[in-house]
């Protein structure tokens, strides 16, 4: 490894965090091998993971390269605003925990596309799994190789696409026989040593700003970077900010948002599959509130330190440079212990996804085709698709990904054209039983053709020069709005259209609805309790930053 900044103790720290985490992921793995060889084991760990395991996943499935530097980077041109998806993501997954789990637990639901095709048919099914395969690969896969390859060629001065085939590949290899098992128990090392690496970089670019290493210099650190930079401190962007348009004010609380972290962390597979793995639902639900106050705590390792950049590297010239610059002013040792951190989180993320993918493809598109393939074949099929979804990511990445400044703010925007049909299907599909399969596609269509609708007449707005080419009525009565509060109109348009369109078409059969009244959505006293205090603590936040 030829590096620019990495100390011989920086490489030996980062190799034997490589060989320690593949190490521990084979004996997991060999430790369940009759359990790895069939779907449910491979797929879900055998429906054993306990709570601890299930809320580490959660976060080390999320927290990758796309959010470590994608958010430094947007915490570096807007502040701490962006931070709103993390923690109202808290909040998200609390509502996931109490409404959303208790349904496809009831219904035995394992997939996403499984559930669609039980309540709307297989048709809904198929078309659902090759979106999110294409989603999954495209866009989630590309963006995490993508700037974790940047971040290791900053540090190290790797060339980028090798750094990006050594992730992808070491990413897959470690999960390669153990599946979500292997994932999720080795989650718990991968997010301890996110959290300290991301602490380490914190308390030492905030002590350089303050003057001094020590507790003092950091919060005087923290103190110069409020007063000199007062704006970047505002959770709630007024419209005059030159960023509302990436975070439009009040609608981070009661507007779009809500819908992009519900598609998010109640409706996609790579997320709820770790929840679905759960012991039972009460463990999963603990799981679920022990990755809500992770939650809490992820800003502040990863907002804040591009941040930090505004004092100690002003003038990077792309933001996405400003977590990888932050890396390079740390001292033996420490950077050592933050780039295996940074790698952490790039590999099991990675392999999150990867391993998604691959239960995707196969129980959701090969199984359902080709019933009478074996256990084993199943296994088997899922792992050469785990190999093939990687191959597609490598390949792709620069050329979707390499132009863009801000590459996490790109993601969300590509995200929105679907998230609000996605959240309209599912929400209808679990709450209404008058919901019909020509309902669900409408919402879906609606939803991506009203997002084009509205992102066009935004470029329009934006480049004045071609207006005349269009009618005169398009740039006067559709406004040039925020993408979240794109994202909230069409999640109405799409949501009236489809009980518009259910209620003009026949009514499902009574086996394909979920009865709620059948479902107990009673939560024990301890999520409760915890459900409490992270509203208490996000109440907090917004009033004090507002």
């Amino acid at each position: 490894m030829t590096s620019n900044f990495l100390s011989p103790l920086d490489i030996a720290i980062t190799l034997i965090y490589a060989l320690a985490i593949f190490s521990l992921a084979q004996f997991v793995s060999n430790r369940s091998t009759n359990v790895r060889e069939s779907p449910k084991g491979y797929f879900f760990a055998g429906n054993q993971l306990p709570w601890w395991a299930i809320g580490a996943s959660l976060i080390a499935a999320n927290i990758s390269a796309e959010q470590i530097i994608g958010m430094s980077g947007s915490g570096f041109r807007i502040g701490l605003a962006v931070a709103s998806y993390e923690w109202m993501s808290a909040a998200t997954l609390l509502l996931v925990g109490k409404f959303v789990l208790p349904v496809f637990f009831s219904t035995g639901s394992m997939t996403m596309p499984g559930f669609l095709a039980r309540r709307f048919g297989p048709s809904v099914r198929y078309l659902m799994a090759i979106f999110w395969l294409g989603q999954y690969i495209l866009i989630n896969l590309t963006a995490i190789l993508w700037l974790g390859g940047t971040a290791v060629t900053t540090v190290t001065g790797m060339d980028p696409m090798l750094a990006l085939i050594l992730l992808g590949c070491f990413a897959l290899a470690y999960q390669f026989s153990g599946g979500l098992k292997a994932v999720a128990l080795t989650d718990v090392v991968q997010v301890s040593l996110l959290t300290l690496g991301g602490l380490i970089i914190l308390a030492v670019t905030l002590s350089q700003i303050g003057g001094q290493t020590s507790p003092s210099g950091i919060a005087n650190g923290f103190r110069v970077l409020m007063t000199r930079f007062p704006d970047h401190f505002h959770m709630i962007l007024p419209k005059t900010s030159p960023h509302y348009k990436d975070l439009p004010g009040i609608a981070v609380l009661v507007g779009g948002m809500w819908i992009m972290n519900l598609s998010y962390w109640g409706f996609n597979q790579y997320i709820i599959q770790r929840a679905l793995a759960g012991k039972s639902l009460p463990e999963a639900q603990k799981g679920i509130a022990f990755a809500a106050y992770l939650k809490l705590l992820m800003p502040v390792i990863v907002v804040l330190p591009g941040m930090a950049a505004l004092v100690l590297a002003p003038d990077i010239t792309r933001s996405d440079q400003a977590y990888p610059t932050m890396m390079t002013l740390l001292p033996p040792g420490c950077l050592g212990l933050v780039f295996a951190a940074l790698a952490a989180a790039i590999v099991a993320s990675s392999a999150s996804k990867i391993n998604s993918i691959a239960t995707i493809f196969t129980m959701d598109i090969v199984k359902p085709a080709l019933p009478a393939l074996s256990d084993q074949t199943l296994v088997s099929i899922g792992r050469i698709a785990s190999v093939g979804a990687l191959a597609i990511a490598i390949l792709v990445a620069k050329p979707l990904l390499g132009n863009f400044d801000q590459v996490f703010q790109f993601g969300q925007s590509l995200t929105g054209f679907f998230a609000p049909g996605i959240v309209v299907i599912f929400a209808l599909g679990m709450c209404w039983k008058r919901c019909t399969t020509a309902g669900a596609f409408s919402a879906i269509a609606t939803g991506f053709i009203m997002s084009c609708v509205f992102y066009g007449a935004a470029h329009l707005h934006q480049h004045p020069e071609i207006e005349d080419a269009f009618p005169a009525w398009i740039i006067a009565h559709i406004p040039d709005m925020p993408f979240l509060n794109r994202v909230g109109w069409v999640f109405w348009i799409s949501l009236l259209t489809c009980i518009g369109v259910s209620l003009m078409t026949r009514e499902p059969s009574s086996e394909a609805v979920v009865d709620l009244t059948r479902i107990d959505f009673r939560t024990t006293r301890a999520f409760n309790i915890a459900a409490a205090g992270v509203l208490i603590v996000l109440t907090i936040i917004y009033v004090v930053l507002w």
